[in-house]
């Protein structure tokens, strides 16, 4: 067993904490979050230190999983002068969990290797109650061997475990999963906003769309949401927004348009500046059924 440690957590990390611990028997030795009272939430729950600085966390773990909001999070956590993950790291592995540029990744694997750390990414495609449960979709990215030695742990956190290149393509791929994902999810609410308008009986629409082929994911899980305007949060507007963003900039990288992707950006980037960012994906349906909206 491994003492591990979890920077950020959020719904997404204090659940992988709790079923590593609770499930699997790993000793879950420190926690750090930016969020005093979630740190110290969680720390309390498992018996670990709540830390107070990010070389306590090194300090106090073989393995830190890291699971933070964007990538100036993640360069505060590994490349700020001063207090951060890679004091004193020789030897210690990272594993960072959060949907992350490529840049990134590569700039702290690259930091890492300087210091004599290991670093993998492991883009998450799942959501809070399977990283409670440990089955996860988790796309790693990194050096083989590294993958290989704590292949054990990651399949105790994953249903479905692919390692998909070196360090940086996980992130590619994940950019990939949730841009099509969002597309999905904005043409599912223009899809139910124009049935609705129409006057047509929604379940039966939704009946129709599951045998045809406008079924997807998304229309299992977000299409009764919408219809009812249930919103609660497991996958942001607001990180929907950003994900779609990272899409876009790896497009233009590659000198190639994605203009069905450019226009849910634009869609998710409205209700953020709406002040629906906090809403589920879901919640895109706020912009597209007759009669609601910011401005309803």
């Amino acid at each position: 067993m491994s003492k591990v440690a979890f920077v950020g957590v959020g719904r997404m990390g204090a659940n992988m904490a709790r079923h590593l611990q609770l499930d699997c028997g790993h000793d879950i030795t420190a926690i750090y979050d930016v969020n005093k009272e979630a740190s110290a939430g969680i720390a309390g729950e498992l018996g670990a230190k709540d830390c107070s600085t990010l070389a306590e966390v090194t300090a106090a773990a073989e393995i830190i999983f890291t699971v933070v909001t964007n990538d100036d999070a993640m360069r505060a956590i590994f490349l700020q002068d001063g207090d951060n993950l890679f004091t004193d790291s020789s030897g210690k592995i990272f594993i960072n969990c959060a949907t992350l540029s490529p840049g990134i990744h590569k700039e702290v694997y690259e930091a890492g290797k300087g210091v004599g750390a290991s670093v993998l990414e492991g883009a998450m495609a799942s959501s809070i109650s399977q990283a409670r449960e440990g089955t996860l979709f988790l796309m790693i990215g990194g050096d083989e061997a590294v993958f290989n030695e704590h292949k054990e742990l990651l399949d105790q956190l994953s249903v479905n475990l692919r390692l998909c290149g070196e360090i940086g393509k996980a992130a590619e791929v994940k950019a990939l999963v949730n841009m099509v994902m969002n597309i999905n999810t904005a043409g599912l609410a223009e899809g139910l906003g124009l049935a609705d308008a129409l006057g047509l009986d929604l379940k039966m629409v939704c009946d129709i769309f599951a045998q045809t082929g406008a079924n997807s994911r998304v229309l299992e899980t977000d299409s009764e949401d919408m219809i009812d305007r249930d919103h609660d949060c497991w996958f942001s507007a607001e990180h929907a927004a950003k994900d779609s963003g990272i899409a876009g900039d790896l497009a233009a990288e590659a000198g190639i348009s994605l203009p069905v992707n450019d226009a849910t950006k634009a869609q998710y980037d409205k209700m953020v500046t709406a002040g629906l960012g906090g809403l589920d994906k879901s919640g895109i349906a706020e912009l597209t059924f007759k009669g609601r909206g910011p401005s309803a």
